[in-house]
Order: structure tokens, then C-alpha cells, then sequence
């Protein structure tokens, strides 16, 4: 007999998953590279220090980017590492709906995305002992970048589900992150306006990117937090059907 969705059981499989990764060097190396990146975008190229202002603009224009490079790179495992070693079957099989499972993973994924991001609590420490910032403008930031985070996630899993080489789930990854990075981009509208100017504004309606600005202005708007919802809910559906429809490969 069939029961319903049990939100205790994804979170099981979130402890095991994010488990795993704390096991290994990964956490690590991720977390080393991801706060070096950023302190280097925010202090170097985002000239913080010369724009005599406190606050973490800097800082958040970045964090798309950075995301979009290291994403992939927890992605990829998530399930292309279970399909290549055939425990998929065997995960699939315990009392757990499969749902459950693509969730589960999911939110491990999300909340090592969200401690990475809390571990650059010195950049918010730095602006308040040099000036006096505007702290709920960069709470909403921060609000704003662990979104990105879920919404690059639920893309990789999805890609991480669609092949067993990791190689290749990093690529596909990167490359349909990419498009929502830049799909608000003047030089992707521009061009994509002189064929369908209807095209070229729904462009704009999807980017990850434009949809995280207003986040860093500290404005909170229900149709970006839809949007966001929406969109994770997309690709971990789509996660769900991938691994629904490859299981037996």
C-alpha cells in the first residue's frame, strides 16, 4: 500500500547525503575555493576598498558567477556517481519514495551550498566595523544568493540524473546554468529582439540573474520568491522523472 510523502524521510537521506560530504575532501576543497574566489572578486576586482562605501554590492555581484563554476562541481555526484555504481537500484529500493530521495539529495546539496555562504560572515563583519551599512539590505542579499544557490542545484541534480559520467554532468550543468545567467543579458536580448521582441522580454522574465538584483537592493517581491519556488520545483520534477525513466540503465 502506497503512503504518502514523508518529509522525514528526505530529510534522513539529506543527513546521509550531506554527510557524505564532509567525509570525503570535498567539502574542503569547496569551501577553500569558494570563500578565496569570492574574497578575491570582492576585495580586488570589485575594488571594494576604493569605493569608499559599506556595504557588500561587491560581494553580490559575484556570487551568480561563482556559484555557476562551483555548483556543477557538488552536482555532479549526486546521482551520475549512484547510476555508475549501480546503487541507485538498491537506493530505490529501501522503504523510500523516489521523490523522497531527489529532495533529499537536493536539500544536502542546499543547505553545504548554505553553510559556505555562512562562512563569509567576516565580509558582513568587515563593512560593519568600517562604516555603518545597511544590515537588512544585505541580510536580503544573502536571502537572495542562497536562492541562486537552490535554483543552480536543482539544475545540476537534474543534468547529474540524465548520465552516469560526472565529466558530463558537470558540462550539461554548467552550460544550462550558463543560459540562465545571461539570459538578461542587453547582448542576449538585443540579438534575440530583432527576430522576436516577445522572446527577447521572456528572456529576461527567466534569468537567475535579474531575478537575484532586486534581492541585492534589499527588495523582498513575492513574483521573485514564485519565481525562484517555481523554478526549483521545475527541475527537481524534472530530476524525479529523469530518475524515474533511467533507473533501470
Amino acid at each position: 500500500m502506497s503512503r504518502w510523502f514523508s518529509v522525514r524521510s528526505a530529510l534522513v537521506v539529506a543527513r546521509r547525503e550531506l554527510g557524505s560530504y564532509f567525509a570525503t575532501p570535498v567539502a574542503a576543497v569547496f569551501i577553500v575555493i569558494f570563500l578565496a574566489l569570492q574574497g578575491v572578486l570582492t576585495f580586488n576586482l570589485g575594488n571594494f576598498f576604493d569605493r569608499n562605501q559599506a556595504d557588500l554590492a561587491p560581494f553580490f555581484s559575484f556570487i551568480p558567477w561563482v556559484f555557476l563554476l562551483l555548483v556543477p562541481a557538488i552536482t555532479m555526484r549526486l546521482w551520475a556517481e549512484e547510476r555508475r555504481q549501480g546503487t541507485i537500484e538498491l537506493l530505490l529500493t529501501l522503504p523510500l519514495r523516489q521523490s523522497e530521495a531527489v529532495l533529499g539529495k537536493f536539500l544536502a546539496a542546499w543547505a553545504f551550498c548554505a553553510v559556505a555562504l555562512a562562512l563569509t560572515f567576516p565580509f558582513w563583519i568587515t563593512v560593519n566595523f568600517l562604516g555603518r551599512p545597511d544590515n537588512g539590505v544585505i541580510l536580503c542579499g544573502y536571502a537572495g544568493a542562497v536562492l541562486v544557490a537552490g535554483a543552480f542545484l536543482s539544475v545540476g541534480a537534474a543534468m547529474s540524473a540524465a548520465t552516469k559520467n560526472q565529466v558530463i554532468a558537470f558540462v550539461l550543468s554548467l552550460a544550462v546554468c550558463f543560459i540562465f545567467a545571461v539570459a538578461s543579458y542587453p547582448l542576449v536580448t538585443d540579438f534575440i529582439a530583432r527576430s522576436s521582441p516577445e522572446l527577447a522580454s521572456f528572456a529576461r522574465r527567466i534569468s537567475v540573474t535579474d531575478r537575484f538584483l532586486g534581492f541585492t537592493r534589499g527588495e523582498l517581491e513575492v513574483r521573485d520568491l514564485v519565481y525562484f519556488a517555481s523554478f526549483i520545483g521545475f527541475w527537481l520534477l524534472l530530476n524525479s522523472v529523469i530518475v524515474d525513466h533511467r533507473k533501470a540503465d
